[in-house]
């Protein structure tokens, strides 16, 4: 039956097309709303990127692993690194030596069966020292940067959130901390120590490694308070416990991630530095950088004792920085 509403062509033809399916929804002031059926569920799809339906919104986290999933460097660091803890904790699933069974009568031989990578100056076997140094290494870098991020996350953020004086003081102390040479400042903590532990290794690079993720922390508090959900939380009457632990922190602790993930490789050269230096672990403990000092000066008799344990320092150091190169790629919005 014609609609009297809608004029028709000549012939009857009718120029608006067929009436699609409608639906009838009621407003609640004793009307009606006609919307038609294909374009309410039209509404109900976001069109994606290649105008197909789009996916739900991700999170940056969410985001951030979706992207670092795809990335080689980070799978083959992460790997790597996972070979790495894994062995020093079980060193003897690759080694089934002794690190401190030293033979003098094999001072210096080369590589030979059972022994692929040789002996060092004491006779002992330079495979399972190897081995077995990947434990006290991981074990600074781990500890201290755990250390440093927490310290310097909780000073840096609560003086970027509060500013005041509180902040003056941290950015002037930080100052301080800056201006101590780092190799200087081992040689002179470190020579009054007589622990032949890790944690006068790890304490030291904590005092000095704090100062840089607190300033990161500091301006990454700063730009995370002054967004509108921020200000949004404050006016409805939200605490600062609750902005800080709900709104702020969760945004700006990225960056103090990426930052903390690339020192980590660093503090563990450092270590190794400063145990060449003979300041930092010492002997019983079996460690990369002692071997690398005991084999430095029979380079051009034996190349071997420092080959090894300088090549399983550097693959480390360079899984590590690689990780955090892969991980600041993915969480920062500008570099996609």
């Amino acid at each position: 039956m014609p609609d009297p509403e809608r004029p028709e062509g000549p012939g009857g033809y009718d120029p608006v097309g067929p009436r699609p399916r409608e639906a009838v929804s009621p407003t609640g002031q004793g009307g009606a709303m006609d919307l038609a059926l294909e374009e309410a569920e039209s509404l109900e799809k976001v069109p994606g990127p290649g105008g197909g339906p789009g996916e739900k919104a991700r999170s940056l986290w969410s985001d951030a692993w979706h992207q670092l999933r795809r990335n080689p460097v980070f799978i083959i660091s992460s790997l790597l690194i996972l070979f790495l803890v894994v062995i020093s904790i079980w060193p003897q699933l690759i080694a089934s030596g002794d690190p401190l069974h030293c033979e003098l009568s094999k001072s210096q031989q080369g590589p030979g069966p059972g022994h692929p990578f040789g002996y060092d100056t004491q006779g002992c076997d330079v495979y399972t020292r190897t081995v077995y140094g990947a434990r006290a290494s991981i074990t600074v870098g781990v500890c201290a940067t755990l250390g440093a991020a927490l310290l310097g996350s909780l000073l840096g953020g609560l003086a970027g959130f509060f500013g005041g004086w509180g902040d003056s003081l941290l950015s002037r102390v930080a100052d301080i901390f800056f201006g101590i040479p780092v190799i200087l400042g081992g040689l002179v903590f470190l020579s009054v120590v007589t622990s032949t532990t890790v944690w006068p290794v790890v304490g030291f690079i904590v005092l000095l490694g704090w100062p840089q993720l607190a300033r990161i922390a500091r301006g990454s508090v700063i730009t995370a308070k002054q967004n509108d959900y921020v200000q949004a939380a404050r006016a409805l009457g939200a605490g600062n416990a609750r902005m800080m632990l709900r709104h702020v922190a969760p945004n700006a602790v990225a960056p103090v991630i990426v930052v903390a993930t690339i020192a980590l490789g660093t503090y563990i050269a450092l270590e190794a530095t400063l145990s060449f230096l003979g300041v930092g672990l010492r002997p019983p403990t079996v460690s990369w950088g002692i071997d690398i000092s005991n084999a430095a000066s029979q380079i051009r008799n034996a190349p071997h004792m420092l080959l090894y344990p300088a090549g399983a320092l550097s693959i480390t150091v360079l899984a590590f920085i690689m990780l955090g190169d892969a991980v600041r790629d993915a969480l920062d919005p500008k570099l996609r």
